[in-house]
């Protein structure tokens, strides 16, 4: 599956935005999802994570409470709502599939897409 995100943007502190990612063939809905991000300087750490029908879901604790993520099979898109967003909020966020939403030693994110920036004014 090839993956394409998009809705970043420069937003001020305490504003949302919505990130989608669109994914091309029949095989979405085979396929768990996850939202991760990396800001300058650090690590890619896992934000949110949606299971394929969208039963299971999972947060990082720096997200929780604020950011939502969904799927749409018949659409064949994941969604990240992030709501009061914080300047250390800021980063380039990446979609990805895989055979689980939450990263462990057994999970494989297989596709990625390309990033989308997310910049937070304070």
């Amino acid at each position: 599956v090839q993956l394409q995100a998009s809705g970043g943007g420069l937003v001020q502190a305490g504003g949302s935005l919505r990130l989608s990612c669109a994914a091309s063939g029949r095989t979405f809905s085979n396929y768990a999802m996850a939202w991760f991000r990396q800001a300058p300087g650090k690590e890619r750490e896992w934000v949110a994570g949606i299971s394929w029908n969208g039963g299971s879901s999972g947060y990082a604790d720096s997200v929780k409470g604020r950011f939502t993520i969904s799927r749409d099979n018949a659409k064949n898109t994941v969604y990240l709502q992030m709501n009061s967003l914080k300047p250390e909020d800021t980063a380039v966020y990446y979609c990805a599939s895989g055979n689980n939403w939450y990263p462990s030693i057994d999970t494989d994110f297989r596709s990625w897409g390309q990033g989308t920036q997310v910049t937070i004014s304070s």
